[in-house]
């Protein structure tokens, strides 16, 4: 039986589309879930991560294995995220009327994102690779990991670190939002935005076209502003 299920891992293992099959399989799987008991716990990015993860250690792949395979839900990334720009497009009056607001809730909320990494990274004593690893926490993935690489970070874990910030803003930051009295369409998406990139993104556009194109530009605007803060915040004391 063994020998059997070591021949069948092995086959599918070398197939190419076998990670393609994993990650677009149980984002759909979770999607059914999701829509069939209407509950933010069955987060379809999240339970699509967990199958996947499962469906690696199963079959014995590799993560470089599987980033090769699944290259082209890579690659739709970019198209994705600049797709954001028609809500955004739509909203523009609002944005030129708000500028600086908008400019300004993305500069503080780069600022807190950075100081709070630091002083996380003083508390736990963390190295240096340590904590550039965590700053990019926040930002879309294409940036975060480009801040990473060029600072001598962990890849590997700013991926996971933003993924989960990512989920975790997606299930839980409106609720918390509203909680907390934030109810203006513009100043929830800004916040989404700031602190939980696409995926957060992803659940302001359920929201409304308002959320979701302002959480889109704060996407854009926070990369841009850690890239410019990223020299100064690695200059920091640990």
């Amino acid at each position: 039986m063994t020998t059997f299920w070591d021949a069948v891992a092995t086959i599918l293992r070398e197939n190419g589309y076998l990670s393609l099959t994993l990650t677009v399989g149980g984002y759909l799987l979770a999607l059914a879930l999701q829509r069939r008991y209407k509950s933010t716990l069955f987060n379809p990015v999240l339970i699509a991560l967990f199958l996947t993860l499962v469906g690696l250690k199963l079959f014995e792949i590799d993560y470089e294995s599987y980033r090769r395979d699944a290259a082209p839900l890579t690659f739709l990334v970019t198209p994705t995220t600049i797709c954001l720009a028609v809500p955004l497009y739509r909203q523009f009056e609002l944005v030129r009327r708000n500028w600086l607001a908008v400019l300004s809730a993305c500069v503080v909320g780069t600022l807190v994102n950075v100081l709070l990494v630091w002083l996380v990274a003083r508390a736990f004593q963390l190295e240096y690779a340590e904590y550039m690893t965590f700053l990019s926490k926040s930002i879309t993935m294409a940036i975060g990991v480009g801040i990473t690489e060029e600072y001598g970070g962990y890849v590997a874990i700013t991926c996971a670190i933003i993924t989960i910030a990512g989920v975790t803003g997606n299930m839980c930051g409106s609720y918390f939002l509203k909680k907390s009295g934030i109810l203006s369409p513009m100043a929830q998406g800004l916040a989404i935005g700031v602190c939980s990139h696409a995926f957060g993104t992803a659940r302001a556009l359920e929201l409304g076209e308002t959320e979701g194109a302002f959480s889109g530009l704060a996407i854009a605007l926070t990369g841009v502003c850690t890239v410019l803060v990223a020299p100064a915040a690695s200059l920091l004391p640990l």
